[in-house]
């Protein structure tokens, strides 16, 4: 399979899930050392973050600045909302975020990128294809509840992941060889050695009940995300699917992220190996 990935031009669909979107980095890292050229990517929540970040030629940087955050680094970056629509603004992170990457317009990114959102108003997919980078990802991965939802041009924008966990159909407009997508809801692991479950959220986080909100939390959007992700691919299939246990990591762990990485690349790995 190496010999003939070689220049073989991908469109990439890099899937919701939270924290386990981390695992993306590993999957980029992988296809890219079988030779394969990722020619566009679209990407729902945080697999819009990692493929928007990619996109604009940066990901070494955000992969080494995220593998070297600790739990309490993670808990600084959020800004609570106080009385808002959500529990977390998330503008420390994108600020954060800025100054890593730098400001880019999604029309100038040297990889053609698509940002899936979704219209609260319209309850419709939304394909952010151009603007400030940020302001796509920041409305990208506005879970309701935990960040505040976004405004970009006038509609109030939420996380991709409501109606496109795994956004195939925001790539059918892009000239490539294959479409790989990368899904993030598996039922069961797929390659040795994967992650354990992560383990329950500990007052170190917060109160016991906020906790407790937060694993609830979790496994209400991994649920959702499952059975839409499921729905998609078997209407839309892609040329090959990537699938990562949807119990690798709670929707917060983003402190994981070295494990996760290690995660993504080995399934791509394996993924590829079976690909014929």
């Amino acid at each position: 399979m190496a010999a003939e990935a070689v220049g073989r031009r991908i469109a990439l669909v890099l899937g919701a899930g939270g924290a386990r979107g981390l695992a993306h980095i590993g999957v980029i890292e992988a296809l890219e050392a079988r030779g394969f050229s990722i020619a566009a990517i679209a990407g729902a929540s945080m697999g819009a973050l990692v493929g928007g970040i990619h996109a604009a030629g940066h990901l070494p940087a955000y992969r080494d600045w995220i593998e070297a955050q600790q739990r309490s680094d993670i808990l600084r970056l959020l800004d609570v909302a106080f009385g808002a629509a959500g529990l977390i603004r998330g503008e420390r992170v994108i600020a954060t975020l800025r100054e890593l990457v730098g400001e880019h317009r999604i029309e100038d990114l040297p990889i053609p990128f698509v940002a899936v959102a979704t219209d609260l108003a319209t309850q419709r997919e939304v394909w952010l294809q151009s603007g400030p980078l940020f302001d796509a990802i920041r409305a990208s991965i506005a879970i309701p509840m935990v960040f505040t939802p976004h405004v970009v041009d006038g509609r109030e924008l939420v996380d991709g992941g409501l109606l496109a966990p795994v956004p195939l159909t925001a790539t059918r407009g892009f000239r490539c060889d294959a479409v790989i997508a990368v899904d993030l809801n598996g039922r069961s692991p797929r390659v040795p050695g994967a992650l354990a479950p992560p383990v329950p959220p500990v007052p170190t986080v917060g109160p016991r009940a906020f906790g407790a909100m937060l694993d609830l939390m979790s496994r209400s959007l991994d649920t959702m995300h499952s059975q839409m992700a499921r729905l998609q691919l078997a209407q839309d299939p892609p040329d090959l699917v990537i699938r990562l246990p949807r119990d690798a990591a709670a929707f917060y762990e983003y402190w994981r992220a070295r494990e996760l990485r290690e995660l993504g690349r080995r399934a791509a790995e394996a993924a590829l190996d079976e690909w014929h």
